[in-house]
């Protein structure tokens, strides 16, 4: 009976966790931080990437070509994001997309913002007042390790921060390392590692507080989580060792 209570007094002991390691941003009150825009580098274009190109003007009637039919009023059932993949402009393996009357355009790492004035320009030879808003659609990210949902999550948004990335995925578990969040990034053919610690909040005034197409953000466990796996596997392994020496005992003894 002792040894039970000291195991599950010593399996308490492991999991626990300080208030310190799992409050975010504990120094937000002190700290000041810069624009959106300073920061908000915004993603650049990347073969495969799916483009949703609007265009709008004065006279509704001279944009017709350029916009594709989104499929409004069909009975095909299927989610926003799939359908609005079907009208969408694909950048092929060249950085191109090819667009009504204007032919094909580089757009392989421009920022959509880029794309926007790239086409009002061009457009404004053939429309009067033209307005362009440029989305990437295939925007997806994955969120893996001591998250409550993780998985591969996939948005039209563009500027989606860090934190909101994170509820999406359920936000962290108790054993989830607020101090040490991976963020793998690639971009025009260079990847980088980014270590996070969301208990402070200098990161806020980042590139890293924005969240970029491909992006992979992983949280891993903390110290109690580790080592109380490690003890109920070490326990695990025991009960099961005991169980088949008790066996042999038995059939021996009889």
């Amino acid at each position: 009976m002792k040894k039970s209570i000291l195991l599950l007094f010593s399996f308490v002991l492991l999991s626990c966790s300080t208030r310190k390691e799992v409050v975010y941003y504990q120094d937000i009150d002190s700290r000041e931080f810069v624009s959106i825009e300073s920061i908000n580098t915004h993603p650049k274009i990347q073969i495969n990437d799916i483009l949703k190109i609007s265009t709008s003007a004065l006279n509704p009637e001279s944009v017709i070509p350029y916009n594709f039919n989104t499929g409004e009023g069909s009975s095909v059932q299927t989610n926003q994001v799939e359908l609005l993949k079907l009208s969408g402009y694909l950048v092929n393996s060249e950085g191109e997309i090819n667009f009504p009357q204007l032919g094909k355009i580089k757009v392989e790492g421009e920022t959509t913002q880029d794309i926007q004035d790239i086409l009002e320009e061009k457009l404004s030879k053939f429309i009067k007042s033209p307005t362009v808003i440029v989305r990437i659609i295939n925007y997806k990210f994955t969120v893996q390790g001591e998250v409550r949902q993780p998985g591969t999550f996939e948005i039209i948004e563009e500027n989606m921060t860090l934190p909101q990335a994170l509820g999406l995925a359920g936000d962290l578990t108790i054993n989830g390392r607020r101090d040490n969040v991976l963020i793998y990034r690639q971009e025009g053919g260079s990847r980088e590692v980014k270590r996070i610690d969301l208990t402070q909040t200098d990161w806020m005034n980042t590139e890293y507080f924005f969240v970029k197409p491909n992006d992979f953000i992983y949280v891993e466990p903390n110290n109690p989580k580790v080592k109380s796996a490690g003890f109920v596997s070490n326990v695990g392994t025991l009960l099961s060792v005991l169980s088949i020496i008790l066996s042999a005992v038995v059939i021996i003894a009889r």
